[in-house]
């Protein structure tokens, strides 16, 4: 299966994960080093108030797979992801967040399922999170199934395998949250595979991710909302 995988870019946002960066960047190394394709790391910095894509580019000086973009201000965590994805040049994308909540290591999961997908989304085993969280998650998750008709068990998650040729025939609007629902409802309506990977999650044991924040979950069910009135036009 690896063998029909040529090249792989690993994308990851950052906003509040300064304490992350580093673990992030040298786990990402260590992973690509010992899966022997072309590869790189782009890192997006959404105008990052404690300048972690700053530190992330110190930290990169010397590592020729490696860039750095910047965003000057806040634009959102989908606006960062799609900058990030835009950079990518090669075949897959490993996309997965900047809070080192999820394992790197995951990739050699979902590249075993990439030639028979377009896209593997993943979902989590067990939730370690906050009762609130967890509440939010599963009407999110239940509202999306039943608005659009989806299967997934949780769609949520920032962690998937995107190939590369998939991006050119989906237009991906979200700035939100949401993205990764969006992306992952149209490849199933534009006919493309979809498979869903197993995975172990490891919370931020400090500070808290902005996609929980008041502000992202409005953000989140309008862009959903605009999705819905779109699709079923």
């Amino acid at each position: 299966i690896m063998k029909s995988i040529k090249s792989i870019s690993i994308v990851f946002p950052l906003y509040k994960d300064r304490r992350t960066v580093k673990k992030m960047i040298f786990r990402c190394q260590k992973l690509l080093k010992k899966l022997k394709k072309k590869s790189e790391i782009i890192i997006v910095d959404d105008g990052c108030p404690e300048k972690s894509g700053v530190y992330a580019k110190s930290l990169t000086q010397k590592m020729k797979n490696t860039k750095v973009i910047f965003h000057k201000k806040n634009m959102g965590y989908g606006a960062a992801i799609k900058t990030g994805l835009k950079k990518c040049k090669y075949e897959w994308i490993f996309q997965t967040d900047g809070d080192a909540e999820y394992d790197v290591n995951d990739l050699i999961k979902l590249l075993k399922k990439a030639d028979r997908s377009d896209l593997v989304i993943t979902y989590r085993f067990k939730k370690k999170y906050k009762t609130s969280r967890i509440i939010i998650s599963w009407i999110y998750n239940a509202l999306l199934r039943i608005l659009f008709h989806t299967q997934y068990r949780d769609i949520s998650t920032g962690s998937r395998l995107i190939k590369k040729t998939l991006l050119k025939k989906i237009n991906l609007i979200s700035d939100s949250p949401f993205l990764g629902a969006e992306l992952a409802i149209k490849t199933k309506y534009k006919g493309f595979k979809v498979n869903e990977v197993g995975i172990h999650t490891y919370p931020r044991t400090f500070g808290t991710g902005s996609s929980v924040s008041i502000k992202n979950i409005f953000l989140t069910v309008k862009e959903m909302l605009k999705l819905f009135i779109k699709i079923k036009i």
